[in-house]
């Protein structure tokens, strides 16, 4: 098996491979093939449709399109496997890829069917695995109901993992593994600092040793201290490797609004909250670009217009042109793949980045 960080290298490559080589400005509609790309390619074992459409797309997220998906595709591609042949055809003046068919040798051989479990996914999990469960967003009751950490086997205030603790709400029904959380920020819109959810923090993971009226659990994983009164529910059992990347159908203008790292700023591989769901528009697989604000500049010229402001003092008028300034357009430094949306409030990986993501940070179309 891959390690998480050659897993993450390959989804990350990809996508600023596409970046370094964006040409000139070009039409919305256009899709982009690769100058190098392959007629052919043979899938590997440990491909994606990811990193596959990095070999003949400058921008893989647009793999739908050229594959000729509908929608319903999108969120449910045809398996591919290894040894599969994918062609690049040029198709009524458009460009498509499709698997092709394969060469059927007449000879006594052992008839093997690919196994769904042996199907290329559409992207590596890899490090986003760890978050697919992690972030929630509730209203304002937060986890109403929710099983309750109310002991545990010492005296000891703080848990970590490997230690067991006491639960009650605990039921049977929902399995072993449980996550842990505790109710965390509020989340606002960057422009208007209106309340988009109540976020509720990831602790970690624990996994049930006893059920009972109060139920013994033990800590699999702790990224925080847990503490008597965190709270417990089921680990979702979510599907992220289905959806393929694509960019969203509806015109997105958004802001990052919360940063989950260690400081101001965060980078390649880092998760982000967004002020845009699904509400918005906004799906599992979509791409966003990120875009970095540029503040206004002086504008040097000299000026030519009439005298805005003056002053008279011992008989003396001093004028006072107008301060100018010149608007920049934001510019964009990387993507963005969004992996769980909500009403109001979506998450989202940053794929690659060449400047530090900050609170604020634009997020649109690509």
């Amino acid at each position: 098996m891959r390690s998480k960080s050659t897993i993450a290298t390959a989804l990350l490559s990809a996508c600023l491979l596409a970046l370094l080589l964006a040409p000139r400005q070009v039409a919305a509609d256009e899709i982009q093939l690769q100058d190098n790309r392959p007629d052919r390619y043979t899938v590997q074992k440990g491909d994606t449709l990811w990193g596959i459409a990095g070999k003949f797309l400058k921008q893989p997220w647009r793999w739908p399109e050229i594959w000729r998906m509908n929608r319903d595709q999108i969120k449910n591609p045809h398996w591919i496997y290894p040894g599969d042949v994918i062609a690049l055809d040029r198709v009524d003046g458009g460009w498509r890829l499709r698997i092709a068919e394969k060469t059927i040798r007449v000879s006594p051989t052992v008839r093997v069917e690919s196994l769904e479990g042996e199907a290329i996914p559409s992207i590596p999990a890899g490090d986003l695995a760890a978050y697919i469960t992690q972030p929630i967003v509730t209203g304002p009751d937060g986890l109403s109901g929710a099983a309750k950490i109310i002991a545990a086997r010492d005296s000891r205030v703080v848990r970590g993992e490997g230690d067991s603790v006491y639960a009650i709400g605990i039921e049977e029904g929902f399995g072993t593994e449980w996550v842990i959380y505790r109710p965390g920020n509020l989340l606002r819109s960057y422009d208007s600092g209106e309340v988009l959810g109540w976020e509720m923090r990831y602790l970690g993971t624990a996994r049930v040793e006893r059920f009972a009226e109060v139920s013994r659990m033990l800590i699999t994983a702790a990224r925080e201290e847990i503490l008597i009164n965190d709270l417990l529910i089921p680990a979702p059992r979510d599907v992220l490797l289905n959806y393929v990347p694509h960019s969203p159908d509806v015109a997105v203008d958004g802001r990052v609004i919360e940063l989950y790292s260690a400081g101001s700023e965060a980078g390649r591989g880092f998760i982000v909250a967004l002020d845009r769901g699904a509400n918005d528009g906004l799906e599992v697989g979509n791409v966003l670009a990120i875009l970095h604000p540029t503040p206004v500049i002086p504008d040097p010229r000299p000026y030519e217009g009439p005298d805005i402001i003056s002053k008279l003092a011992d008989q003396t008028r001093i004028i006072i042109p107008p301060g100018r300034y010149l608007n920049v357009p934001p510019e964009r430094t990387g993507l963005l793949f969004v992996f769980k949306v909500f009403g109001r409030v979506s998450y989202a990986v940053v794929l690659n980045t060449a400047e530090p993501v900050e609170v604020g940070d634009l997020v649109r179309k690509p």
